[in-house]
């Protein structure tokens, strides 16, 4: 048992990275309050003082917030139903015996470790490409015209990019649970004459539920701030504006601090509120 001296040890060493974790989160958290209240335009005359609530008030009402969010939104339950559902497919697919397993669920997992510029890139060129990409291809050879993917179905396209990047994560952490299960139970039912949907639907996917909600928090506190993907496919164009690449586009393209600093205030309010909404689900799955 711990004494009373072995705790404040304990304390004692901890409080170095306590304080240095404290730091890296609040200084940055400090900057950004302190910009957002003050008219900053370090090309256009600098530091202009105070102007409190103005630039919340500018970018609340900006015709582009709102759009932002509902892109940011939607982007985030596209991914997460895309990678949830074919999760739980690819999960119980690597579960049964097959020549090779190793090697398969290497290759499943392996897009996980490429890098979202380079992972965005590959399907731009590779696979999006009105000409030469994969998909033009296959679209001529059978007869019809190829999709302009990136300005005819833009925000399906940046779904399709990140939904292939996250799917290995969804995918290890269900096979882990799937790997969990007693396969006792499933021997019971099928004994019992259950059909194999039924048995997915009684026994599988209630013992998943845990592994999906923490599937679901840790992808969209991840999935919130995406912007490579679009950087380097959209720009930003064709409605795929979330809010975090409309808040790059208010700092540096139009070099106010202040107001791109009011927009992360309110990124990091509506991260709150999807996280508590999220958390909720998650504590009411782990305690039943």
């Amino acid at each position: 048992m711990a004494t009373q001296h072995s705790r404040s040890a304990a304390r004692l060493m901890m409080a170095p990275a306590v304080i240095l974790l404290l730091g890296w989160m609040l200084v940055p958290l400090v900057m950004t309050l302190w910009f957002s209240f003050r008219r900053y335009l370090p090309l256009r005359g600098g530091d202009q003082g105070f102007v409190w609530f103005e630039n919340y008030a500018r970018f609340v009402t900006s015709s582009s917030f709102w759009p932002s969010v509902l892109t940011t939104l939607t982007i985030v339950g596209g991914v997460l139903v895309i990678t949830v559902a074919l999760g739980v497919l690819l999960s119980m697919l690597l579960d049964q015996p097959m020549w090779g397993q190793g090697v398969v669920r290497i290759l499943v997992i392996a897009p996980f470790f490429v890098m979202p510029t380079v992972s965005a890139l590959v399907w731009k060129n590779m696979f999006m490409d009105p000409v030469n990409g994969l998909f033009a291809h296959l679209w001529r050879a059978f007869g019809a015209d190829p999709i302009v993917w990136l300005s005819d179905l833009p925000t399906f396209s940046i779904i399709l990019i990140v939904s292939w990047q996250w799917l290995p994560f969804a995918t290890l952490i269900l096979l882990t649970a799937i790997q969990s299960l007693d396969s006792e139970q499933l021997e019971a039912a099928e004994m019992d004459g259950a059909p194999p949907l039924k048995r997915f639907w009684f026994i599988i996917l209630p013992h998943l539920s845990r592994a999906i909600t923490i599937v679901i928090l840790i992808q969209t506190i991840f999935l919130l701030s995406i912007f490579a993907e679009i950087f380097v496919t959209t720009g930003g164009a064709f409605g795929t504006r979330t809010l975090t690449y409309l808040i790059y586009q208010r700092v540096l393209e139009s070099q106010n601090v202040g107001l791109g600093s009011a927009g992360g205030v309110y990124a990091i309010i509506l991260a709150n509120i999807v996280a508590l909404f999220l958390m909720r689900i998650v504590g009411k799955n782990l305690d039943s």
